[in-house]
């Protein structure tokens, strides 16, 4: 095995008076100042965090929470108050809420704006293949209603042979029937 300062040295210097990196072999890890995070995971949470604040059970713990906080405030010894009054630290931290709440809303509204893009392409491709296979099982219809156009029908045939059946008769001489019917209604039960 060739140590790693022999093979830098084989290898031809750039312009720069850098070596030349080596494309056959993968780069060391870069080491980043600032955390790696999943994004679906965190577009997962925000979605959790975004349906809980779209709940009555969220503004029923949230103005529960106001209400004690408001009242301790008051009635308690003036050693155990956290908050005078004007409540300053109160708005300041429904403040903190809504500055964190509004833009996790956003990211899930982002997030279902992407899936529902993703499936109205899908309902479109849907439709489009639809519209194809009606069009051509229009057009096999149309083929086979052509196609039994030129084909002979019961009906048909049977007008056919009745037209033939009379011209016989015209032409025998002695008057005698030369077909006669089964029935006296002239036609089979089962011809229906």
């Amino acid at each position: 095995m060739v140590p790693e300062r022999d093979i830098r040295e084989r290898v031809p210097v750039g312009v720069t008076g850098r070596p030349r990196i080596r494309l056959d072999q993968p780069l060391p890890p870069r080491r980043r100042l600032v955390p790696e995070w999943d994004p679906e995971a965190f577009g997962r949470l925000s979605e959790r965090i975004a349906r809980f604040l779209g709940t009555g059970r969220f503004l029923f713990w949230m103005t529960v929470a106001i209400i004690l906080w408001v009242l301790w405030n008051i009635a308690a010894p003036y050693d155990l108050r956290f908050d005078d009054y004007p409540f300053i630290f109160l708005t300041l931290m429904l403040s903190l809420q809504a500055s964190y709440a509004a833009p996790l809303i956003l990211l899930a509204q982002n997030r279902q704006d992407d899936r529902d893009r993703v499936n109205l392409e899908q309902d479109r491709k849907q439709n489009e293949r639809s519209i194809a296979d009606t069009e051509y099982l229009t057009r096999e219809i149309a083929a086979l209603r052509a196609g039994l156009g030129e084909v002979a029908t019961r009906d048909w045939i049977r007008s056919e042979l009745e037209d033939l059946v009379r011209e016989l008769e015209e032409r025998r001489p002695d008057g005698r029937v030369v077909f006669p019917a089964e029935h006296p209604r002239g036609r089979d039960v089962s011809d229906r």
